[in-house]
């Protein structure tokens, strides 16, 4: 690939396009904004000059809702070689295009799952998509060469290329995006108008479940416009484990034996399938999930202080899996769990306090 025209200059097409220019293709941008093509362009992510001709492979990023005009448009006025997409939907876009009786030989659906809660170009960048699974979904009427292309566009971006029929691919970020999303916003919702001593004791748990509700309103009501129906479908599963959640809360208070045994049996019942659901999710590099120990250190909020504790876990020979944070509400401290493997647990919380740090139990 040597040259790409990006349609639609906002987190996916600019990142796209950083990665890409960074390895030397030349790419062009466009947008229905022309500021917001200009401002990718000042970032480095191409030209907003039009190409002298076809490119190579023409990327539309634009919202779900607008895909298959903006794709159908492209491929009218022969803008290039090949043509993808990059929408969080792909089912519903590929089926108009087909009612528009275009050749659809010389494209192919595709859905990098990486994103951002901020949205625009300002905040994309080149590494966005690294070691992210990249779906693609090809049929028997995709040209081998536009397969190729959309191939090489992930190995620019890093990406792990994942190939999946589009409407599987639909119920499945229905799964793991599209029904999250909705949930963590439900639970944000309930801290609106909640007192502010109540708001003042968040920790990280609510912070976890509900950091993706920060996302753009619009763009998610875009994303669930394209995809209703199977996101409407795992919800109505949602409310009614829900229903009998609150059934079996209400037993907990009963006086009676029988009821209080029945409420506990719910909700234990809906605990342990949180469990087994929640040791299905990939673990690190998509590898199957492991079990890790936390060394849980207290750290003061000045500068320096996570490199130094880096260093001194490098120093002992231990390699740190995963981190958290959480920081102490109105204090200047938090603390950091330091994952690792079960075996290097006592070594590193040995070798940390031989450098002054304090571990907490």
């Amino acid at each position: 690939m040597r040259t790409a025209l990006v349609i639609g200059t906002g987190l996916i097409g600019t990142s796209a396009a950083l990665a890409l220019s960074q390895r030397g293709v030349v790419v062009h941008l466009t947008d229905h904004d022309p500021e917001q093509a200009r401002t990718a362009a000042a970032l480095g992510a191409g030209t907003d000059e039009v190409p002298e001709g076809p490119v190579d492979l023409a990327i539309v990023a634009a919202p779900p809702a607008h895909v298959a005009a903006v794709l159908a448009d492209a491929m009218r006025r022969g803008l290039a070689r090949g043509y993808i997409d990059v929408a969080s939907v792909k089912g519903g876009p590929r089926r108009e295009l087909e009612a528009l009786g275009l050749d659809l030989s010389a494209y192919i659906g595709t859905h990098p799952m990486s994103g951002r809660e901020k949205s625009g170009p300002l905040a994309a960048t080149g590494d966005l998509f690294e070691g992210r699974p990249w779906v693609l979904t090809p049929t028997r009427d995709t040209d081998t060469e536009v397969l190729n292309l959309a191939l090489e566009l992930v190995s620019h971006c890093r990406a792990v290329p994942v190939v999946m029929d589009a409407d599987a691919h639909d119920r499945a970020v229905a799964l793991v995006s599209h029904m999250p999303h909705l949930v963590s916003s439900m639970v944000a919702a309930r801290l609106e108008n909640a007192e502010e001593a109540a708001v003042r004791l968040c920790g990280q748990g609510i912070r976890d479940v509900t950091r993706i509700a920060a996302s753009d309103p619009r763009m998610w009501i875009d994303i669930l416009s394209a995809n209703p129906g199977p996101v409407a479908d795992l919800l109505s599963d949602v409310a009614a484990d829900l229903e009998e959640t609150v059934e079996a809360l209400r037993s907990l208070q009963s006086s009676d034996d029988a009821k209080r045994r029945e409420g506990t049996a719910g909700i234990e019942d809906v605990l342990r399938r949180g469990n087994a659901g929640q040791v299905r999710v990939p673990g690190k590099h998509g590898s199957a999930p492991r079990v890790y120990e936390a060394v849980t250190v207290l750290i003061s909020d000045e500068p320096g202080q996570l490199a130094r504790i880096f260093a001194d876990a490098g120093r002992a020979g231990v390699n740190i899996e995963d981190v958290r944070i959480e920081h102490a509400t109105g204090q200047q401290a938090g603390l950091i769990q330091l994952m690792v493997e079960p075996q290097a647990a006592p070594v590193l919380s040995a070798a940390l306090r031989e450098r002054g740090w304090s571990i907490r139990q």
